[in-house]
This record gives C-alpha cells, structure tokens and sequence, in this order.
C-alpha cells in the first residue's frame, strides 16, 4: 500500500516524466540514449576526417614522436605550403570547378526536361525510352567506356573538355539515369489542374514548364546538381580516359601526388624535413575536398530539405 501510494504521489509522477517522458515529450532517457548514439556514429563519419587533418598539421618530430596522437605540440602549416604547390592548387582548382560544374548544370537542366516529357506526355516507344534509361543506369560504365572512347575518338573529342560537356548537354553524363528518375518522380506528383488552368489561359507548353513545373521542383535541382558536382568532381577514371592529360583536374593531380612531389623536392637535394612524408599527404588530400567540404555547408540547409522532399539517398 505505502508503495504504491509513492508511485502516485506528484513528485514521483514528476520524475516518471523527466526520466520516462510522456505523450507529449521524450524523457530523459530517450535523450541520452538518442544523443550518444547520435555522436557514436558521428565520431565514425568524422573520425578519418579529423585525423587527417590533425596529422596534416604536424611537423616532422610530432609524426616521429609516438606520445604525439591527436594534439600537436605545435601548428605547423608548411605541409599545406607544400602540397599547394605540389597540386598547383589554383590551377586545378579552377578546371576541377568547371569540369565538375558546368556538366552537373547541364545534365540537371537536360534532365528536367526528359524527365518532365515522360511524366507529363505519352507518345509510342516511351516504356523502350524508359527501359533504356534505366539500362544505361543498371549497366556499369566499366562495359560501355571502351565504346565510349571510339565513338569519342571518331568525333575528335578525347582529350578535349567536350568529352565531359557534350554528353551531359545530350542527357549521358555521369549517371543521368538517376536524375531523370528523380525529376520523373516529381513531375508526377504535379496536380495536373495548374496545367489545365494554364493552356485554359493561353500559356504554351514551355511557358507551363518554366513557371509552373520548374519552380515546384526545386528539391530536384538542389539535389541533382549537388550530386552532378560530386560525382564529376570524385570520377577520375571516366575523365582521366577521356580527356587523356589534356586537362588535369585536382583529384587527377592528387593521384600523381608523389611523383610531382619528388619532382619539386628531388630526393637528393633536399633535405630529410623536406622529403614526402605522411602529413604531406594528408595535407593533399585535404586540400582536395576541401572544396565540397565548403560546398555542403554553404548548402546544408537546402540540400538536407531538398534531400527530404525528394526521397534521395547519397553514395
């Protein structure tokens, strides 16, 4: 009896609720439980992220000293001098920039428009147009780069930035099939009324397009073109084939990293400070995606929105 008068007194039912939580709110419990499994899987993602960058600012004696883990004694900025001029850092940065986004723009806008005409027409052969989308997604491009590079070499455009451009502009860049998916996805949830109560007012297919259409599917262009970017900017065996060194883009630069560094920093001349060591590497490494790094949060806010409205899972 006395237990169970305990149990219904207002201070226990109080702290039931803080620790157990109610219909209203979590408890906490919940909390704790929720935000150490939150930050347990946080430190995994983050983990090789910052252990690269804090032995990119070591120096020499930090790297030999095995006391020196995750705090340095000292910031040492020199392995970021080096690999900038390794890297020819502005450079690449700049070619990476427009070999990564002028493509990713075109594909998204390409993309819209096929995806669009699917959702929205009907017209013979569209279940084959359907189907080969999808093949041109499901086959990996292992199997098609060898037929690619003829039909390139024929045209004249290997080694020439066209080889990247051209196909993205006629809806075959870097897994398009995704990206018209994702706007085929959204254009047939549009409520067909708006585009009645357009043609009703005299408004053409393109005018209803552009005002009605694009606007209602701005998720799918945050998205596809912040996955167009990525991609373009992470695939070096694709671009290395096609532009054949005709341009060098900055994770290109990065796969050369050691040969241009022993180049720069001839082994025999320098001295043992100056030779290619881990902390230079990662120095490279992160001035590499750094870039997207800055990208993702300038577009946080709108990316994890866009991400959500659209049902898009990353790589």
């Amino acid at each position: 009896m006395i237990s169970a008068k305990l149990l219904q007194h207002p201070i226990a039912d109080r702290l039931r609720g803080l620790f157990l939580g109610s219909r209203a709110r979590h408890g906490l419990l919940f909390n704790l439980v929720l935000y150490a499994l939150l930050i347990a899987i946080g430190f995994v993602y983050l983990n090789p992220l910052l252990f690269m960058f804090i032995t990119s600012i070591k120096n020499a004696n930090d790297l030999l000293n095995p006391m020196v883990q995750w705090v340095p004694t000292e910031l040492y900025l020199g392995n970021y001098t080096k690999a900038f001029r390794v890297l020819n850092y502005p450079n690449t940065l700049t070619v990476s920039f427009l070999m990564s986004v002028t493509p990713a723009a075109l594909q998204t806008f390409v993309a819209s428009l096929v995806g669009y005409g699917l959702a929205r027409y009907r017209f013979r052969g569209k279940s084959l147009v359907f189907l080969l989308i999808l093949a041109t997604f499901i086959i990996p491009p292992q199997n098609t780069v060898i037929p690619q590079m003829l039909t390139y070499r024929q045209l004249g455009l290997l080694g020439d930035p066209l080889a990247l451009i051209l196909p993205a502009f006629l809806g075959q860049g870097y897994r398009s099939a995704i990206f018209i998916l994702i706007f085929y996805q959204g254009f047939l949830s549009l409520p067909k009324v708006l585009e009645e109560s357009a043609r009703l007012d005299g408004a053409s297919d393109l005018r209803i397009f552009l005002t009605i259409a694009v606007p209602s599917a701005l998720p799918a262009y945050i998205v596809s073109m912040i996955f167009g970017t990525v991609w373009y900017w992470n695939e070096t065996f694709l671009t290395a084939i096609f532009l054949e060194g005709g341009v060098t883009t900055l994770p290109m630069q990065l796969s050369r990293f050691v040969q241009a560094y022993e180049n720069l920093y001839p082994p025999g001349v320098v001295n043992i400070f100056d030779r290619l060591n881990e902390a230079v590497k990662m120095s490279g490494t992160f001035l590499n995606i750094l870039p997207l790094l800055v990208m993702y949060f300038i577009l946080q806010r709108w990316f994890v929105e866009s991400v959500e409205r659209t049902g898009v899972t990353g790589e």
